[in-house]
């Protein structure tokens, strides 16, 4: 019976082999590089110094909730944005391919397949505790600084991690039988971030002219992830019960779903691979 006691026994489990082959991602993301691991500091501040000159400096947005913004503040909250959203992207790139690009343990009758996608999210963890490390060590020079808060960053990168699971695992059991399922990702990945009003506030969304758009993407868990992180972690506000809550409910139904569709189509792996 699928539930997710059974997902977490099934981990469990397999739980020495998912820390094994986590440490081989993290070890081959970088593997023949000069700097090595150094790159897991010098991508995710790139990134924000391209995003922060575009948005905060050429288009000079802000995200309006604290009083006096300054340019830390801004940018720390977008580097908060983009390193949760970048979850969702680098887990849209690999999954499609995950299964299909492995087909030495495919034939592997006794191999746990469902461990593949365990470690690749467990490399991504790695490097987004890494920016988030970045993140608030940065918050010591913004308006608000550090506080209690900080103590919510695991019960917001849960449910995280659980929908980014649950789309791993139903992306790499469908990309075995549609190989151009690959190729909509990256549009895909685009069109979520500003769905998820990452280098913006979602107020834009609230007051933009069209009302119906709110209506639509309001649903969208992981635009009620970020706002709720940026509000939380950074501003300091008070944790939305009902928004954590509804994201928590998406989050382990996501995850559900994804687990039974990797098992109910593993069984035809062989035959297509």
């Amino acid at each position: 019976m699928l539930s997710p006691w059974h997902i977490g026994a099934t981990l469990w489990r397999h739980r020495e082999l998912a820390w094994q082959f986590t440490l081989r991602e993290i070890h081959l993301r970088h593997k023949g590089s000069q700097l090595g691991i150094v790159w897991a500091l010098i991508n995710p501040l790139s990134m924000l110094a391209l995003y922060w000159f575009v948005f905060g400096v050429i288009f000079g947005q802000t995200y309006g909730v604290l009083q006096n913004e300054s340019q830390i503040d801004f940018a720390l909250a977008l580097f908060l944005s983009l390193s949760l959203y970048h979850v969702f992207s680098e887990t849209l790139g690999w999954a499609p391919s995950l299964i299909a690009s492995n087909p030495n343990f495919v034939k592997k009758v006794v191999f746990p397949l469902e461990v593949l996608p365990v470690a690749k999210i467990g490399d991504t963890a790695f490097h987004l505790v890494v920016s988030l490390t970045l993140i608030l060590l940065g918050s010591l020079f913004g308006s608000t600084g550090l506080s209690a808060s900080v103590l919510w960053l695991p019960v917001l990168v849960l449910p995280l991690m659980m929908l980014a699971l649950g789309i791993a695992w139903a992306l790499a059991a469908v990309g075995v039988f549609l190989r151009d399922i690959g190729q909509a990702t990256a549009f895909v990945s685009t069109a979520v971030m500003f769905a998820s009003a990452v280098p913006y506030p979602t107020t834009r969304i609230i007051n933009s002219p069209w009302p119906i758009l709110w209506e639509i993407l309001r649903f969208n868990p992981l635009l009620q992830l970020i706002d709720l992180a940026r509000r939380v972690l950074l501003w300091h506000e008070p944790m939305s019960w009902l928004t954590l809550g509804y994201v928590y409910a998406v989050a382990l139904a996501v995850l559900l779903a994804g687990h039974l569709c990797f098992a109910l189509f593993r069984r035809s792996f062989a035959e297509v691979i």
